[in-house]
């Protein structure tokens, strides 16, 4: 039944919600979308003036302002840091006389993990959050609306409001219930399970490699991680897309939920891969190096985290965007999904027809990996 009691409004950050009532719809199980983690962003200037991401969260509000449910959005004028990538379709538009940017992204900035989009604490605000993300594109000229990274349970509430859905890879580590790394070998076969033993010996040899947490992660860990970070964001990026204070930030306000890995050379930190915990499983998502060493990245990013997986109890392992090579690792391809509305009627049915032969082929491509996975067949 519709409610009369509820207003909606688009705010300036998600810093201008008080963190209760924010972590109260967003539930406690992804980091990402914590107070903590999305303010990070805004109050280092990782997000805001000057970036092309401009915060623009909408929420959901009773009687009392109290809010239940709201959407974590920015107003974009690229299409940079995304992961998702729609740089043909802003092309396409562009040379049919549109204008692409700006558009509403639905997401965590700078972060391809899968979790929820509708934050809510009653589901009757699924429709009127989708409803107002589609009024601000039309109220603002924006060409359109993308939610990324969508958890699969919240596809049919995008699916229902006529959103168009797309699909990807990625290669996440599922906990078996394995009670030691040596248990996950066992499941793979004997040549796969010989060579990661042989890469984890090399990687390891000269070196201490050390898990960090909460009030362990020390402010020269972060420096050295800073270090790490620009190397790695200056050539993937061009520039990072963090600001040094980023990680300060995140460190005071939720240490408890990060994993710092850092691999030290006679106690000089080398490398490092930083993750985060939720309340089902490890994410990977940055990492870096002063000093190339064989197999380090594969040990730090992929074998240091199934053992913390493990030891913690967690479901899995998402190890970020991309990256064929997690596959030999045991790292198997999982389906990732995101949603779009577009303003204009053509361009949106000629969207929604490229989208239907890209699934098909992504569909075909994950058969094809699964078949590749190192473990035992039979």
């Amino acid at each position: 039944m519709p409610r009369d009691d509820l207003t909606l409004r688009v705010a300036a950050s998600v810093g201008s919600f008080p963190a209760a009532e924010w972590d109260a719809v967003a539930g406690a199980d992804n980091p990402f979308v914590s107070h903590a983690f999305l303010t990070a962003l805004e109050d280092s200037g990782s997000v805001g003036q000057g970036t092309g991401w401009a915060p623009a969260p909408l929420a959901v509000e009773e009687a009392g302002a109290r809010l239940i449910g709201a959407l974590p959005a920015y107003a974009k004028g690229h299409s940079q840091g995304e992961y998702v990538f729609d740089y043909a379709w802003a092309d396409a538009w562009q040379q049919a006389g549109g204008e692409y940017y700006p558009k509403l992204q639905i997401c965590v900035p700078f972060t391809p993990a899968t979790g929820p989009r509708l934050l809510m604490s009653d589901p009757a605000c699924a429709p009127l959050l989708l409803r107002a993300a589609e009024a601000l594109c039309d109220q603002n000229d924006f060409s359109s609306a993308h939610a990324t990274f969508i958890e699969p349970a919240q596809l049919p509430l995008f699916e229902r409001a006529g959103w168009l859905l797309r699909s990807d890879i990625q290669f996440h580590w599922e906990n078996r219930d394995y009670s030691s790394f040596e248990g996950f070998l066992d499941q793979l076969a004997s040549r796969k399970r010989k060579a990661i033993r042989k890469e984890r010996a090399a990687a390891q040899e000269g070196v201490t490699i050390r898990r960090l947490t909460g009030d362990e992660i020390r402010p020269e860990h972060w420096d050295a991680f800073w270090e790490f970070y620009q190397d790695t964001g200056a050539r993937k990026w061009g520039q990072p897309y963090l600001t040094r204070r980023a990680f300060d930030l995140i460190g005071e306000r939720m240490g408890e939920r990060i994993l710092l890995v850092l691999a030290f050379l006679d106690e000089e930190p080398i490398a490092g891969a930083l993750n985060f915990i939720g309340g089902e499983a490890i994410y990977g998502r940055y990492w870096g190096c002063t000093l190339d060493k064989p197999f380090l990245h594969f040990e730090l990013c992929y074998y240091q985290a199934i053992d913390a997986a493990i030891e913690l109890g967690l479901k899995r392992v998402e190890a970020g965007a991309q990256g064929g090579h997690k596959l030999a690792r045991g790292y198997e391809p999982v389906q990732t999904w995101s949603a779009h509305w577009i303003a204009d009627p053509g361009f949106r049915r000629a969207v929604a027809d490229y989208l239907k032969q890209e699934r098909e082929g992504i569909a075909m491509d994950r058969l094809l990996l699964g078949d590749r996975t190192p473990f035992r067949k039979g």
